[in-house]
């Protein structure tokens, strides 16, 4: 577990990418089976056990710590998984571990006496509100580097206990590990089978036995916040790379797999041969587009190479069709990460008749016009549908390419020819659950622009509000799973934009810990008892470059009014306020927000330094948006009524 903790600690602060490669590489060649199938498992998310909540990690720790110092540690440092880390304090002797006196400390080791509380607490404030000058927001060391985060007391106070002092030889547990350290097989097995009731003493055992950057890792890996700082994409390219394999002949085997992806590594090491999977009707990792810069991108681009189409507001979906080895019809949904989805959309699964596999958009139709994503919504997520749910809500798929064909695989094709294909094919399904997605003619690239500006004008009619944008896609580009630069190109509609008034500001995480990174904001709206009052409507934590970071972090510390933990209300009003610019996708009810909605995707796309907030832009901004979505939901009533 502790070489999986600091393979992990290298990959957060090494920003190359063929470093980082290498290192996956070293470690997958040099870590045994299963060790290793479960570290590519953590790294690309398919791992499955039982998580352990915040409350019960924060159970154990005032256990061993006094809550108070705890909570002013965890309140400094800003998470949860790397405060536990610093402060977990050794095991007194190492036959007490997995016994009740493994769960606590002497008295006096664990209430601190007034003196050094008020001590404690003095550090804390005079490090956050004395220091002028903030670090700067790159990458910091990770806890196994770096202990000057916690409020801990001095060492030279000769009342402090030996296990909590800086200057005392680090015993068990505290970067000395004992002689059994839990594996990462061992550590997930164990969460995959022990009882609930055994989870808080197999946790504290794991903690006691593991270093600073072990305990860290193992409490984000347990709480499901692992975040590792490589796309599993490279991590299938580094176990590629075991055997001379790229990352595509990976993914083509990779959904039929589980951890600890044994099969896997045997093939590319050359000790078995390719897994091949007994599903009828398998997934296929899709082709991903890149976003387009319009300065930089189209300038290199000639118009006569691509073809165009819509970019619909809806949810990307394969239906795949086969026979299994009695002959039966076979259909799957599957979701863009490869999830089974057919149970959730049985009127759809009908429609799969054919032996092949289509790539296209999961969207609601009423009267042959594309519902906006606000209805969609009404059956995403859902374990059981109603037959209510079917009839109002009925599930259609607007294909866009064509991956295999009765038995043919037709990805290395080039676009048009799939897209012909994929025509005929739709054609001779005649159902109403499935058509194409048209193309959109243009002659060049301010033709394009133009059509995507206003897709009613080029055909797109009443479905122009559920189109996001423009698909420009390579004409003789074959289908390559991944994200390919070059072959396909999304060109999204401009977003919609508010100004709206900063109101609380909370601590990042990870190498933004330090800083107020994350800004809950609102618009104004007429209060109940007359004038107008701040509501909230979102929360928006990128956008922004890392010296715009600094300068809201000193403005929060600047003009805070009142604190609760981690958070802080930053002054808002008619007079006072920072007004932010802010881009988002699209608006929904909310029963979480004072405002009754809330914002999709929202962003910071500009910091207004010189606008009044008195100047932000009002509720009704929100709720002209808002309305046409609602009018489709239950026409007549609105979403809070339909779901009453």
């Amino acid at each position: 577990m502790n070489e999986f903790a600091h393979l992990l600690d290298r990959l957060a602060y090494e920003p190359r990418r063929n470093a980082k490669l290498r290192m996956l590489q070293d470690y997958f060649a040099r870590t045994p089976d299963p060790e290793r199938g479960y570290a590519l498992g953590a790294m690309t998310g398919t791992l499955s056990f039982r998580e352990a909540k915040p409350a019960l990690i924060r159970g154990l720790v005032e256990e061993r710590i006094d809550p108070v110092l705890f909570r002013l540690s965890h309140n400094y440092v800003g998470d949860l998984a790397e405060t536990t880390a610093l402060i977990w304090p050794a095991t007194p002797l190492a036959s007490d571990r997995g016994s009740d006196r493994a769960l606590t400390l002497p008295d006096e080791a664990r209430v601190p006496s007034p003196e050094r509380e008020r001590s404690a607490l003095a550090e804390s404030r005079v490090r956050e509100e004395n220091s002028s000058e903030r670090p700067d927001p790159s990458p910091q060391p990770s806890p196994a580097r770096e202990r000057g985060h916690v409020a801990i007391p001095e060492p030279q106070d000769e009342t402090i206990p030996a296990a909590l002092r800086r200057d005392t030889p680090a015993g068990l547990g505290h970067n000395n590990p004992p002689p059994h350290v839990p594996t990462l097989a061992e550590v997930v097995e164990s969460l995959a089978t022990i009882p609930k009731r055994e989870l808080p003493r197999h946790l504290a055992d794991w903690l006691d036995a593991l270093d600073e950057t072990g305990r860290w890792a193992l409490l984000k890996l347990v709480t499901g916040n692992l975040r590792v700082g490589v796309s599993a994409r490279l991590a299938k390219t580094a176990v590629g790379a075991l055997g001379g394999h790229d990352a595509d002949a990976v993914e083509e085997v990779w959904h039929g797999l589980t951890p600890p992806f044994e099969t896997l590594f045997a093939w590319v090491e050359g000790r078995a041969e390719r897994p091949e999977t007994l599903n009828p009707a398998p997934f296929r990792p899709p082709m991903l587009s890149h976003p387009i810069e319009e300065e930089e991108d189209l300038e290199k681009l000639e118009p006569e190479a691509f073809s165009a189409e819509w970019k619909w507001d809806g949810i990307r979906v394969q239906l795949v069709g086969g026979r299994d080895r009695a002959g039966a019809q076979v259909g799957k949904i599957y979701s863009r990460t490869g999830e089974d989805i057919t149970g959730a959309f049985p009127d759809l699964a009908e429609a799969i008749t054919f032996t092949g596999t289509l790539d296209g958009e999961l969207l609601i139709l009423r009267k042959r016009r594309v519902q906006s994503f606000n209805v969609l919504q009404q059956r995403l997520n859902r374990k059981a549908v109603t037959g209510k749910l079917l009839e109002e809500f009925p599930a259609h798929v607007r294909a866009y390419d064509l991956l295999t064909l009765e038995g043919d695989d037709l990805r290395a094709d080039p676009f048009v020819e799939r897209r012909e294909k994929l025509e005929a094919l739709v054609t001779r399904l005649d159902h109403a659950r499935i058509d194409i997605s048209p193309l959109v003619p243009f002659a060049d690239w301010e033709a394009l622009a133009a059509a995507r500006a206003d897709p009613a004008s080029v055909g797109a009619g009443e479905d122009a509000e559920a189109i996001e944008g423009i698909m420009l896609k390579r004409r003789n580009s074959p289908y390559l799973p991944g994200r390919p630069k070059g072959p396909w190109w999304k060109w999204k509609r401009e977003p919609h934009i508010v100004d709206a008034v900063m109101m609380y500001a909370q601590r990042g995480h990870g190498k933004r810990s330090s800083f107020y990174s994350d800004y809950t904001f609102g618009v104004w709206r007429e209060a109940p008892e007359g004038g107008d009052e701040l509501v909230p409507v979102g929360k928006a934590y990128h956008g922004f470059t890392d010296a715009e970071l600094a300068k809201l972090d000193r403005y929060v510390r600047n003009n805070t009014t009142k604190r609760f933990g981690p958070v802080r209300e930053v002054a808002h009003g008619l007079e006072a306020g920072l007004v932010l610019e802010i881009a988002f996708e699209g608006v929904q009810r909310s029963t979480r927000h004072k405002s009754g909605v809330a914002m999709r995707f929202p962003r910071v796309s500009r910091i207004r330094w010189d606008k009044p907030p008195a100047e932000a832009d009002r509720i009704d901004v929100l709720e002209r948006i808002l309305a046409r979505g609602e009018r489709e939901v239950a026409p007549g009533a609105t979403l809070l009524e339909t779901d009453a």
